[in-house]
């Protein structure tokens, strides 16, 4: 079967049950609500061979600064067809002139780099059943009065105007926050993901402050199941898997084009949005 025999339609609500079968052959452990929470936040397109949907793809847009491609899953049986071309055709239309970033499993790594996309670091996957750990005392739940706050924040750490993920997470999940002189000086997201919990963003001015956050949620969550997508240069990992979440994978971070800007020192990303958002 040829790849022009394939229909390539809008991602829809009504594509998402077929959407977490292509999740789950591929061994991600995406829910319906994270498929949901995904779609809610961008847009993207499905590629369909007679009524199977063999293919997805997602564009989050952060206003006109950025975009983020996610959820490129391929059908294994499809593989090998161009169908991963075509999916990143019609992603880089929906995107338009925005620079745009993805995270990229090594199979789908010359792809990316055919389309000028460049590696600018590495994503590290940690995972487990987090062990006890003392409550920090420099951290609290954050309240609807921060959110303006942590917006601003991760506006300096991510580059780009993340508001509308920002206000999802508040309602899917909870934030931490640490606050000096009374302002909001780092900041910590948790919601339900896959099998438990997913850790991030985490925007903190040191290493110290993102520990902190992160120990804020899983203080609380001894043995449950808690993941965080962290990157190389932060040095949180080595911790991390002291806390019972073991590093078991990750991906390469890319650009198009590669934006080069210098880091915000009060604004540091620690954790990552998961890979689902980008």
């Amino acid at each position: 079967m040829q790849t022009s025999q394939i229909d390539i339609a809008a991602f829809g609500p009504e594509h998402l049950e077929a959407a977490v079968k292509l999740s789950r052959q591929a061994g991600w452990p995406h829910r319906l609500e994270d498929w949901q929470m995904a779609l809610t936040l961008s847009e993207g397109v499905v590629a369909i061979e007679g009524d199977r949907v063999v293919g997805t793809v997602l564009v989050t847009h952060y206003k006109s600064e950025c975009a983020t491609i996610n959820m490129v899953i391929v059908d294994e049986a499809m593989r090998g067809r161009g169908l991963g071309r075509k999916l990143m055709d019609a992603a880089l239309r929906l995107a338009a002139d925005r620079p745009l970033r993805l995270v990229a499993t090594t199979e789908g790594l010359p792809l990316y780099e055919r389309l000028g996309f460049r590696e600018t670091g590495r994503v590290l996957q940690h995972q487990g059943f987090v062990g006890a750990i003392a409550v920090p005392g420099q951290t609290e739940q954050a309240d609807a009065a921060d959110i303006e706050a942590i917006v601003a924040l991760d506006r300096l750490a991510f580059g780009a105007d993340r508001e509308g993920m920002i206000a999802y997470l508040g309602k899917a999940g909870n934030f931490a926050v640490i606050r000096r002189d009374g302002r909001v000086c780092g900041f910590c997201a948790i919601r339900p993901f896959g099998r438990g919990e997913a850790i991030g963003p985490v925007v903190a001015e040191g290493l110290e402050d993102a520990k902190a956050l992160v120990a804020h949620f899983i203080s609380t969550r001894t043995g449950g199941f808690i993941r965080l997508d962290t990157t190389a240069e932060t040095g949180l990992s080595l911790w991390l898997a002291e806390q019972g979440l073991a590093h078991v994978g990750g991906g390469i971070a890319m650009m198009k084009p590669p934006i080069h800007r210098a880091a915000d020192p009060a604004a540091t990303t620690f954790a990552l949005a998961n890979q689902a958002l980008g």
